[in-house]
């Protein structure tokens, strides 16, 4: 980056910091769309004057609740609730709930953001948001979870609807959630409406909403493979997780022909040198998704390596995936895994690479598919919910599937339009953030300054 612009950053980011001290993780995310935006916004002085980044790294509203609820014991329980809407620019506010204890507004505010720029990229109707509470739903028995839910839909509902606001699930927020809240909207409001996503088939979820984000990953992958000749079959991967996300990216990577050997949870990951082949995904999510148990059971089961503690990033492979959680890669994990001759990384969870993992993967030209590329086929097919719901349809598997495959490789084809440098290698960091940021900024623009 040339001096001038490198200056223009870090201006930037100290205004940015000053108003929001403290948020690490928004600094973060909002730092490795400036560095790219920067230099382009310099040459084109009707985004500089409209002060179009200064409006996109300000969240529309947040809003901050209590959630009062009661244990099995009888005693009463305290969290603190969000909903950070981020920008309606091209459509109405989308994005996820989030249930964990680490949860605070510097990591929903990142989230919002990142969700602003990717779902600009799905070319779909959607703006950016993010929300969530610091409630943990491991430990607490299903009836807790319920109470939870019921409790913090009592505020929510005064802030969403389908032409409004429209949450899904994410971070401790799976299909048994989305029910509890959405019933729990629908007695408050007494209407049927899209206003979740990630929604049960049998009050109007859609098809493959389950799979979308990993599948979407592995096709994003596919993509950036393809562009330079390449391709998925016979590579090692190395995933982390063992969420809906990391499953469903093993099960697409398994049926394109590569040999997946990891998974991970919070405890450690597993080194299967066999594979993770399709009988032993099926035991795997039987475990992770019925019985709720841990990876080093899988390990014990099939009699394979168990990491404690540990990330599995020192595992030799061709191909990444990073579907856990932020900051899941660091830098000294990327100087390793180049080492270990990796090719390709698709960010299958929300930043999970740290920035300088993210610089030392491009600057030894690996192929590197950020998060608001790879893993936006989540948010894809609850678009394509959130269609099925408004025209009282249901779309079957295989249709939906193909428009994900297909909007993929838009998402593809933007990033390589704004990203391919002079010598053809393209930084699909810096596509996929001047591509997204486009279409919001050009809305803005349209709108004056409001």
């Amino acid at each position: 980056m040339a001096a001038n612009n490198k200056a223009r950053v870090e201006a930037f980011m100290a205004r940015l910091a000053w108003r929001n001290p403290g948020e690490t993780e928004f600094h973060q995310a909002v730092r490795e769309v400036a560095e790219s935006l920067i230099p382009f916004l310099a040459e084109r002085p009707q985004y500089e004057t409209a002060r179009v980044l200064e409006r996109m790294t300000e969240p529309d509203r947040i809003i901050t609740f209590r959630v009062t609820w009661q244990d099995d014991a009888g005693q009463v329980r305290v969290n603190r609730a969000w909903r950070v809407q981020f920008n309606n620019a091209i459509g109405p506010y989308k994005g996820g709930l989030r249930f964990h204890p680490a949860t605070t507004q510097s990591v929903l505010k990142f989230l919002g953001f990142e969700q602003t720029l990717k779902n600009s990229l799905t070319g779909l109707p959607m703006g950016g948001a993010k929300g969530g509470a610091n409630f943990n739903p491991r430990g607490k028995s299903e009836a807790e979870v319920m109470r939870f839910c019921q409790a913090m839909m009592r505020e929510l509902h005064r802030h969403i609807g389908p032409d409004t606001d429209v949450p899904a699930g994410d971070i401790g927020v799976g299909a048994r959630e989305i029910g509890f809240l959405f019933g729990a909207y629908l007695r408050l409001a007494n209407r049927f409406t899209g206003v979740f996503t990630g929604k049960a088939l049998a009050f109007g979820g859609s098809a493959l909403r389950p799979e979308a984000t990993g599948y979407g990953a592995v096709y994003f992958l596919r993509e950036m493979l393809a562009a330079s000749r390449d391709e998925v079959a016979g590579k090692t991967a190395v995933v982390s997780g063992s969420g809906n996300v990391a499953l469903h990216a093993i099960e697409k990577l398994t049926e394109f022909g590569a040999k997946v050997v990891t998974a991970s949870d919070s405890d450690g990951f597993i080194h299967d040198a066999h594979g993770i082949d399709t009988e032993r995904l099926a035991w795997l999510k039987d475990l992770k998704q019925a019985r709720r148990g841990r990876v080093a059971e899988y390990a014990e089961h099939f009699g394979c390596e168990y990491h404690e503690g540990a990330r599995p990033w020192a595992v030799p492979c061709q191909l990444a995936l990073p579907c856990a959680t932020e900051n899941e890669l660091d830098d000294a994990d990327a100087r390793g895994m180049v080492g270990n001759g990796v090719r390709a990384v698709a960010e299958g969870a929300n930043m999970p690479c740290t920035g300088d993992a993210v610089r030392t993967f491009t600057a030894n030209r690996i192929l590197f598919g950020p998060g608001k590329a790879a893993n936006a086929g989540g948010v894809t097919v609850s678009g394509l919910e959130q269609s099925q719901n408004a025209l009282r349809i249901a779309w079957s598997r295989e249709e939906v599937d193909a428009r994900l495959q297909r909007i993929m490789g838009d998402i593809h084809e933007k990033c390589c339009a704004d990203g391919a440098g002079a010598d053809g290698f393209v930084d699909y960091v810096r596509g996929a953030n001047i591509a997204g940021f486009r279409k919001v900024a050009d809305a803005l623009l349209a709108y004056g300054a409001v």
